[in-house]
């Protein structure tokens, strides 16, 4: 059973019989919102990013997106990037896999970002969402849908972090203006 999620909102990553889960998957999906003109509506591509900032006591030790699809110690995996996006309704048009048991004990916290490489706004994307989903089974966990409409570039979508010997996540849903993760770095310190 899926949780839709507020922004703010945190779930415990632990399963219902106890045990803790040991493979997620952070899913993004979206579509170009369609824009009336002159000769009736029409869609423009929009290709966004999903990047996971890895951070040890809230410094950035590694990150994973379209350029490094691998983290240093292979924990988590980008499988990919969507250049137009297109499933917006369930399925993911990038995904960040994340081995929560092979993450190195030092870090902390990771924080997915998703933000448009080309500069277009979230007022030209509709049905965006991530969801996180048990890599084990397929079952989806949580979903948190990206408010769009916003004459910003980016959002601070959502962070894993550690929580006592299990992980916790936090939708955040932080507007942001940047095209790469780099860029967004100011914005994701204040969430740590």
């Amino acid at each position: 059973m899926s949780v839709n999620l507020s922004k703010g909102q945190a779930i415990s990553l632990e399963k219902k019989d106890g045990a803790t889960l040991t493979a997620v998957r952070m899913g993004l999906g979206w579509q170009a919102a369609k824009r009336r003109g002159l000769f009736g509506s029409r869609t423009r591509e929009i290709d966004l990013d999903a990047s996971a900032v890895l951070f040890a006591e809230k410094q950035p030790v590694d990150v994973v997106f379209f350029r490094h699809l691998v983290s240093d110690d292979g924990s988590v995996r980008h499988t990919g990037d969507n250049l137009v996006g297109g499933a917006g309704q369930g399925g993911d048009d990038e995904a960040i896999l994340v081995d929560l048991q092979r993450v190195p004990v030092h870090i902390d916290q990771i924080v997915f970002t998703v933000n448009s490489f080309t500069g277009q706004t979230f007022q030209e994307v509709q049905n965006a969402f991530c969801r996180l989903v048990d890599e084990t089974n397929g079952q989806e966990l949580a979903r948190y849908t990206l408010d769009g409409g916003g004459d910003y570039t980016a959002q601070i979508m959502a962070k894993v972090h550690r929580a006592g010997s299990g992980w916790t996540m936090t939708a955040l849903g932080s507007p942001a203006n940047g095209r790469t993760f780099q860029d967004l770095m100011p914005a994701i310190l204040p969430h740590l």
